[in-house]
Order: C-alpha cells, then sequence, then structure tokens
C-alpha cells in the first residue's frame, strides 16, 4: 500500500514543479531572447530530458555487466517511443477536454467557439511542426538501423547524433527569433506572461529569481521523477507483471512524465503551440543525446523488442508526420496517437514468450 501511497505522491510533485517550471522557463527564454517557440522546442525539453541523458550516460559508463549497459540503450529507445505515443496522445485527450470546457463556457463568457474537429493552428503551425518531424524520421532511422549492424567504428557514429542536435538547437534558435522578429509567433494565444511564482508581486522579476526557480523545479522533477519510477518497479510484480514487462511499458511512460506534465499545463493555458513544440523537442533529443551517448559506450545492438520498439515509434511518427502535412491535425487524430503504443504492447506479448 504504501508504494501505491508513495506513487501518487512523486506523480502530485512532478505536476507541482512542473508548473513551477513552465512558469520560470517562460521568463528563463524572454530574458535568453531565444523565441517563444523555442521554449518548448529548445529550453523546456532540454531542461526535462538533460536528467534522463545523465541517467544514461551513467548507466553505460558505470555500468559493470552487459546487462547495465542495455538498461541505457533501452532508455534511448523507449523515450522517443513514450515520447511519440503516448505523450501526443495524452495532449490530444488534454485539447479535447479543454475544448469542450470552453464550449460549456462560452454562452456565460461570451467567447468565440471552436469546434472539436477544428484542426489544431494554422497551415504554417502545421508545417512548422511537421519540419520537427521530418528531422526525427531520418535520424531515428538511421539510429534503429545502426542496432542491427556491427562494424568497427560504429561508436564513433555517436558523434554525429551530438552534431544533428546541435545543427537543430540552432535551426530552432534562429528560426524562433525570425518568426518573433516578423510577430509570427503566439497571435492565437496569450503573450502575457505571468508573474513568477517566487515573486508574485513583480511585473518583471529579477533574472537570479528566473534561474534558481528554473533549477530548483529541475531539481524536484529529477528526483520525484526517478523515484516514481523506482515505485514502478516494485508495484509491477505486485500487479503480476514480470520486471521485463514493466521495464518496457511502463518505466519508458514513467520517465517522460515531465514532459507530459509540461504539455497538459501548456494546453490548460491556451498555450497549445508551446505544448506540442515540448514534445517535438522532447523527441529531438531523445533521439539524438542518449543515443549518442549509447553508440560511443556500448555495442548497440538491438534485440526483438528494441527493434519492435523503433519500427512502432516510427509508424506513429509517419502517421502524424502526414496528419500534419495534410493539414488534419485535430485533437483527436492526435489522441489517436497513444494507440501506437497499445499496438506496441501487444506486440511484445510473442516477442516475450
Amino acid at each position: 500500500m504504501i508504494h501505491f501511497v508513495l506513487l501518487i505522491v512523486c506523480a502530485v510533485a512532478i505536476y507541482l514543479s512542473c508548473e513551477w517550471f513552465v512558469n520560470a522557463v517562460e521568463w528563463l527564454g524572454e530574458r535568453l531572447n531565444v523565441g517563444k517557440m523555442a521554449v518548448g522546442t529548445i529550453l523546456a525539453a532540454f531542461g526535462t530530458a538533460l536528467p534522463e541523458s545523465v541517467v544514461t550516460l551513467v548507466a553505460v559508463t558505470t555500468g559493470g555487466t552487459e546487462e547495465a549497459k542495455n538498461i541505457g540503450v533501452g532508455a534511448a529507445m523507449g523515450g522517443p517511443l513514450a515520447l511519440a505515443t503516448v505523450a501526443y496522445g495524452i495532449t490530444g485527450v488534454a485539447l479535447l477536454v479543454k475544448r469542450r470546457r470552453d464550449r460549456a463556457a462560452a454562452p456565460a463568457t461570451g467567447a468565440a467557439l471552436v469546434p472539436a474537429s477544428a484542426a489544431l493552428g494554422t497551415e504554417k503551425d502545421m508545417r512548422r511542426l511537421a519540419k520537427d518531424q521530418k528531422w526525427f524520421l531520418p535520424i531515428f532511422f538511421v539510429k534503429v538501423s545502426l542496432g542491427l549492424v556491427a562494424f568497427a567504428f560504429k561508436p564513433t557514429l555517436g558523434v554525429l547524433f551530438f552534431a544533428a542536435y546541435a545543427a537543430y538547437f540552432w535551426r530552432e534558435i534562429r528560426a524562433s527569433r525570425a518568426d518573433e522578429a516578423a510577430g509570427d509567433e503566439g497571435d492565437d494565444e496569450e503573450e502575457e506572461l505571468e508573474a513568477l511564482k517566487i515573486q508574485p508581486k513583480k511585473a518583471s522579476p529579477d533574472t537570479w529569481a528566473v534561474v534558481a526557480q528554473t533549477l530548483a523545479t529541475l531539481v524536484v522533477i529529477f528526483f520525484a521523477a526517478h523515484y516514481f519510477v523506482a515505485q514502478l518497479d516494485v508495484i509491477g510484480p505486485m500487479l503480476g507483471l514480470s520486471a521485463t514487462v514493466t521495464a518496457l511499458l511502463l518505466s519508458p511512460i514513467a520517465t517522460e512524465l515531465p514532459e507530459i506534465m509540461n504539455a497538459i499545463i501548456w494546453v490548460r493555458q491556451g498555450k497549445v503551440k508551446l505544448a506540442l513544440a515540448n514534445v517535438s523537442g522532447s523527441m529531438m533529443i531523445q533521439a539524438t543525446v542518449p543515443s549518442g551517448i549509447g553508440l560511443l559506450f556500448t555495442k548497440w545492438h538491438f534485440d526483438g523488442p528494441l527493434l519492435w520498439s523503433g519500427l512502432v515509434t516510427m509508424a506513429a511518427i509517419v502517421y502524424l508526420l502526414l496528419t500534419m502535412r495534410a493539414h488534419r491535425l485535430t485533437p483527436a487524430r492526435l489522441a489517436v496517437a497513444a494507440g501506437f503504443y497499445a499496438v506496441f504492447a501487444v506486440g511484445l506479448v510473442p516477442l516475450l514468450a
């Protein structure tokens, strides 16, 4: 019973910390002048994914056994899968709930009604989001392909994954700043930043306070998320799930919980672009940084479950990419992405038998 209580406590701690984190990171983006969209794709994504990358680094460099190193490889594959399916799916559900609540409140507020089936954002928004997926897909394809072959200089290719993220980083910063200069960002979303949580009476908080709140919340998120995973590792067998199933099915979702919480909070605040940008930016980090670490320090060889996770991830991204390019991405269609995780779970049964 205590493990279930601790699981709930950790989930609440992650949510509240993410609430403070997104509040601080928006101010940090304003101070660094990175542009509004880069707050989601770069700052928030990098902040929540960095601790996970550190865990991967520790696992593959200090692991005394091959099994310990394989944990790092599994994390490098599980993260993108959870983001491409569950994170996008939950964001879609959150958008559906918000639109229904907005419609219910519309008669009292006089606000314009947005149909539940309306596409997310403008055609330009979809092109930009699709561009993130087009960056992700070829990188992820190479990442999976390398897990199927063996050759002498394969470890050195890990450096290319770091270079790929560096290129994405600078592209996002330039594009975000250019859009902001042209007045293309945030045209349908709230521009006013909420007061910093630790300085609520200041219209413009001190920079030290912005940095302090950002770092403090990241520390809490890091420890709460990993304690959450630890509780799942105990609860899984209690529910009759094997350690392997828990690691492959539940742990990836738990690890990506901060990114999911960020997206839910931004949807609740009406900042849909930031919510979607946070997920796509987190996917780019997960496709490059942990992969680069894994290639440098492990054999990077995939078994059946890892290959299956890669195939399902790519299928989910192809589905989303085609929907975005057709400008037909609605909350309901975004929620469908979560179904790919169910497909992954069903496909695991014969692989683990």
